[in-house]
């Protein structure tokens, strides 16, 4: 056996051995655990059901249909549109 395999085995057997002072999360946290996956996975799929129920459209943009000012005109003004606020890019 080579000295790799001998240090492994003994890594595993100081696993073995269990000490009493030690805590661990034991059966309890497992279900626990176990629960609160279940329950996020519940979750999931209820949030994936009610989103493929939302039907939204967005609606037309009511400032698109009105005219702008040409860039020269709005600089002129300070850059501001009709309504105070700076003017943004041009749509198509």
């Amino acid at each position: 056996m080579s000295a790799s395999a001998s240090l492994a085995t003994a890594h595993l057997v100081t696993l073995a051995e269990v000490d009493q002072n030690k805590v661990t999360p034991g059966i309890l946290g497992f279900l626990v655990f176990a629960a609160l996956a279940l329950a996020v996975w519940g979750l999931m799929k209820s949030m994936n059901k009610h989103m493929g129920k939302v039907d939204f459209e967005e609606a037309p943009d009511p400032e698109a249909d009105t005219p702008r000012k040409t860039s020269s005109t709005a600089e002129s003004s300070g850059g501001a549109g009709a309504s105070g606020k700076p003017a943004g890019p041009k749509r198509s």
